[in-house]
């Protein structure tokens, strides 16, 4: 560790670009903040870059930094609070190289487990549903042209680090994609509050077995009716209750945790 970089130093004002998405994109580079990123960064090979602290964090997080051969530069709280999204910046940055897969690579062995989405707009449910599928043992997150960038401060923390641990497919025209995921021997489900198959009925009768591709929808306008046109079939969670709907990120942690219930 060095001395204090301030807002104004080269390295500082370089990672200050990733909290923008052309930032992202045109370095190859994302921002994790807060512990459990950042220690799942550096668990990571090729994870991590580098990582900023504040002496504060440094302190506080000494074993996580200690243990690690990547870079830790000191930085003071306002070039800190420079790097966050967050009202209470936590001090504690890893700047990360992107981990985009190529669709290709998921379709020529396409695990037993996958999810799709649509239009997706909300970051935090897109770092919900990384969350999610990585707890259900999904091997993949397709995210379709137009939806929110997983590598999004917002979607990163709310990833909690799974955002490392599943391949993230970014900008796949599902039109294509869908097609050629069937063509692979697996199975796509469309998540619908009025499809034709209640989730239950889908995993009696074997739908479930895999590989199968969950495809979620915008949280207001749902599956695009071009790409429902595509899956194998459209199924409702049934709800006992009255209530109307269930949210994206609830629906499909249903979705997926029935899944990898019905092919274990």
């Amino acid at each position: 560790m060095s001395e204090l970089l301030t807002e104004r130093s080269g390295r500082v004002a370089a990672a200050r670009k990733l909290v923008r998405r052309a930032g992202r994109d045109a370095a190859g580079l994302f921002l994790a903040e807060g512990r459990q990123a950042v220690a799942e960064a550096l668990a990571d090979p090729d994870g991590a870059v580098e990582v900023f602290a504040t002496e504060a964090a440094a302190t506080a997080h000494r074993d996580l930094l200690a243990a690690t051969a990547v870079p830790v530069r000191l930085v003071t709280d306002k070039a800190a609070a420079g790097l966050s999204e967050t009202v209470t910046p936590q001090g504690l940055v890893a700047v990360c190289a992107l981990r985009d897969v190529p669709a290709g690579d998921v379709l020529a062995a396409p695990p037993a487990l996958a999810v799709a989405l649509a239009e997706l707009a909300d970051p935090g449910n897109a770092g919900t549903v990384l969350r999610t599928a990585d707890a259900c043992g999904a091997g993949a997150v397709v995210f379709g042209a137009g939806s929110a960038d997983p590598y999004g401060g917002k979607a990163v923390r709310s990833s909690a680090g799974s955002l490392f641990h599943v391949d993230v497919v970014r900008g796949v025209p599902l039109a294509e994609f869908l097609p050629a995921w069937r063509a692979a021997g697996g199975t796509v489900l469309a998540a619908d509050g009025g499809g034709e198959v209640a989730l239950d009925e889908a995993a009696d009768a074997g739908g479930l077995d895999g590989p199968v591709l969950w495809l979620f929808g915008n949280e207001a306008r749902g599956v695009p009716a071009d790409l429902a046109g595509l899956v194998d079939a459209r199924v409702r969670i049934p709800m006992r209750g009255r209530a109307e709907s269930l949210n994206l990120a609830a629906a499909a942690a249903i979705c997926l945790y029935t899944t990898q219930l019905a092919q274990r």
